[in-house]
Order: C-alpha cells, then structure tokens, then sequence
C-alpha cells in the first residue's frame, strides 16, 4: 500500500475529486442511518428507559473499536484484485432487496419480533444472554453496527483506493448515525424519494465495482483506463506511475458527480415543481 504520504498528497492534487468522495459518503451513509438507528432505536426498547441512552453510548465506543478493525481489513482488503467484483455484487444484491423485498420485512416490527425470537432461543440465553439484559444489548449494538460498517467501506471504495478517505467516509458514517440522523428523518419524511435515490446510488457503485473485473483480465483496454486510470495498465508492462503523478480517473468523478446529482436534482424538480411529490410540512396556515 502506499505510504501515508502519498495517499495524502492525492487528496491535496486532487482537491474537487477528494470532496465529492466526502460529500457523497455524507449522504449516503447519513440517508441510510436513518433506517440504522431505527433497527438500533428498536434493539434497545427491551431496557429500562434510563439505560437505553446508556447502551447506546456504549455500543458507539464499541463500534468505534469494531469500525477501526474493519478498516484494517479494508485496508488489506482493498489490494486484493476479487475484492471490487465480490463487494459490487454485494451492493447489487443490498439494492435489489430494496427495491424488490416486501416493505413489511423492512419495518420496526419486523426486527423487534426477530430480536424476540433469538433471544428466547437457547444459544442466545448461554452466550449473550449470560451477560444479562443490559450487556447483551450493548453487544447486539455493536455487532450490529459492524455490520452497517461493512457496506459503508465497500461503497467508499467503489469511489476511491484511497485508504484515507475511506477512513474519513467510515467514521463520518458512524457519527451521522449516532448524531443526525434525526434531521435526516425529517427531510426523508419532506422528501420520501432521498431512500430509493440512496440505494439507486447504491446499484451504481455496485455495477462500478463489479465492472472492474474488465480491468483485471483487460487492464490496457480503453475502457478499462477510463474506469480506473493508466496504473493496473502499467502494472501489467512492469511499469509504474511516476512519483507524484496523480492521473485524473474519469470513472471515479464522474461516479462521484452522477451520485451527487441523483440526490441533488430529485430535492431541486421536488421542491421547485413538486415532481417527484414530496410531502409538504404541517402549517396552521394552511
């Protein structure tokens, strides 16, 4: 892997490029958060109301921990060339059990009746349940937020190799869970589409990803230096990139733009002609 360095001497080249990475996993991951923190919200109805604040606060250290541990991984993971292909596959199918699955599946109800159903089993009562209510729940947060980690790295690295602004997209990731997701309820209950524009980003990172396989078995194809850039081309001849050459990758700003604008241009026609409809606040007023 390069070293951190160089890494960071890319965000600093290319500033614009860097930024649309940012903000797109600020959107994303904070639009999905909010379906995060109602599985959450759910997990924790079990406890006295003066503990569910507790274990919430706990299972954010913890996910912090787990989230580091993921991104080790992810750091190793990244290197591997089958990585892209599995995780974009990975994204296909999270897209197409959106938009395909039963919404009854989806709902709060839905998890609590899981949740009731594991921890009346055996296994859960000699393993987690040994800690007692309060514990296993914090433990359940934790794993559970592990779990929403792995889709937010995968997406990061459909944008971008670099290890530093997948950290940066993580760890925004974890935060816009705990601590908008609140404004993100409203806006999604004004703007009910930001959902599906969500997951719809979600496919195309998944084709982007899956699609990289061309430039593993084909790396000097046209097509192949117009996704990912000159340098698995070069890798392929013996060759590497100059140092401090940063070579502009169309695939990945382009990704970055269209993800923008699946989001930006939907809120924009919503609010100015109200297409798609969008649910117009309670005024007195009115």
């Amino acid at each position: 892997m390069d070293n951190l360095q160089e890494l960071f001497q890319q965000i600093i080249d290319n500033p614009v490029p860097s930024l649309t990475v940012i903000v797109n996993l600020i959107l994303i991951e904070s639009l999905l958060s909010v379906d995060n923190a109602a599985v959450l919200a759910t997990m924790v109805l079990d406890l006295p109301k003066d503990q569910r604040r507790k274990a919430l606060k706990y299972g954010i250290i913890g996910a912090y921990v787990f989230r580091g541990i993921c991104l080790l991984f992810a750091a190793l993971l990244i290197q591997i060339w089958w990585f892209k292909p599995v995780g974009g596959i990975y994204l296909l199918i999270l897209a197409a059990k959106y938009f395909f699955k039963k919404k009854k599946d989806e709902t709060a109800e839905h998890v609590a009746e899981e949740l009731e159903s594991k921890k009346s089993s055996w296994l859960y009562r000699k393993t987690l349940g040994a800690f007692g209510p309060f514990w296993s729940t914090v433990i359940l947060v934790e794993l559970m937020d592990l779990a929403f980690s792995i889709d937010n790295v995968i997406a990061a690295n459909a944008y971008t190799p670099n290890i530093i602004l997948i950290w940066v997209g993580v760890f925004i990731g974890i935060l816009a869970m705990r601590f908008v997701a609140q404004g993100f309820v409203r806006l999604m209950e004004k703007y009910p589409f930001l959902s599906a524009c969500a997951y719809t980003v979600i496919a195309i990172l998944g084709m982007k990803l899956t699609l990289s396989l061309v430039t593993h078995f084909y790396p000097c194809s046209g097509f192949a230096q117009f996704l990912e850039g000159p340098q698995a081309c070069l890798e392929a001849q013996g060759k590497h990139l100059p140092q401090g050459e940063h070579p502009t990758v169309w695939g990945d700003i382009i990704t970055s733009f269209i993800s923008i604008g699946i989001f930006i241009i939907p809120v924009l026609t919503s609010t100015l002609f109200n297409f798609p409809k969008h649910q117009r606040g309670q005024n007195p007023s009115e």
